[in-house]
């Protein structure tokens, strides 16, 4: 067994108390968040190792480390999990979905927010081409929807990469945080990654270049009420400085040579970038109260 893996079977026990849930198509009814064991899951490792994931995908486990992060956070059989903004790469949906099917719980992504005025059909698209490729049912999330799901009705909510893009939009962090309190039942499980900017330098100097400071994720935590549970180095990686052309698109696996929009530049050197390998992330687990 691995030294990350040993530290993450290591974390204590939670009692998880909960209260009654509303029942829905995608939400089914449950009484209280599911207490975690932090043990060895063989249907995780399945999912993990899945034919399903494309090799590119698996290749980059070395950096993310899938089974170490969901044992992390708490994953378990029967849970009702909620994706946050899975995207085209959908890196974490190829573990996730198969897990759901394989144990009995329920996996649904928080895709786009169709609810907007500007939903375009792009995203329709995006968004259908999802649920039928996984096999699974997508809810609205933006700003103008929130996260559509009942009060208290999921288990897990995993939020990766994604913190960069809202911390540029006035009340956007805030609001989602308070819309992941409300969704998650009591004793739920917050989970993120996210990449991880240096203390004391503003989140507007950071975000842009994809990196947001540990206290800010977790001071946007606690304003909406949520707890913070445990943190981990598991996706730390010292070797990245931050200081990147393109921000932390320079790095692997995007490896940007031109700034977003322009075309990629065959004469920039890569070599330097490729050496840190991905970026230097917070793994944060954070707990609804009850």
């Amino acid at each position: 067994m691995s030294a990350s893996k040993s530290l993450v079977l290591a974390a204590g026990l939670a009692v998880l108390l909960g209260g009654a849930v509303q029942a829905t198509p995608l939400f089914p009814a449950a009484t209280r968040a599911s207490a975690p064991r932090f043990e060895e899951d063989a249907a995780l490792k399945a999912a993990v190792e899945g034919a399903r994931r494309p090799a590119a995908h698996r290749a980059r486990d070395q950096h993310r480390h899938p089974y170490e992060s969901l044992t992390f956070w708490g994953l378990r059989p029967g849970m009702t999990v909620i994706e946050i903004s899975p995207g085209g790469e959908a890196w974490w949906s190829e573990i996730l979905v198969p897990y759901a099917k394989a144990t009995g719980g329920t996996y649904i992504a928080g895709y786009n927010d169709s609810a907007n005025p500007n939903y375009s059909e792009a995203a329709r698209k995006a968004r259908a081409d999802f649920e039928v490729k996984f096999g699974v049912s997508a809810t609205d999330f933006g700003m103008v929807s929130g996260l559509k799901a009942p009060d208290n009705s999921a288990d897990l909510i995993l939020v990766a990469r994604a913190f960069h893009n809202w911390a540029g939009n006035e009340g956007q962090t805030a609001r989602y945080m308070s819309e992941f309190a409300r969704v998650l039942k009591p004793g739920g499980v917050l989970a993120v990654e996210q990449h991880r900017a240096a203390e004391g330098r503003p989140v507007s100097e950071t975000a842009p270049n994809g990196y947001v400071p540990e206290s800010y994720v977790i001071e946007a935590a606690r304003a909406a009420g949520l707890v913070l549970d445990a943190r981990s180095e598991i996706n730390a990686n010292p070797k990245d400085d931050r200081d990147h052309p393109f921000g932390v698109w320079t790095l692997p696996p995007t490896r940007r040579s031109a700034p977003q929009g322009q075309p990629a530049n065959p004469g920039f050197d890569h070599g330097p970038y490729d050496a840190v390998g991905e970026s230097d992330r917070m793994t944060l687990r954070f707990r609804k109260p009850g």
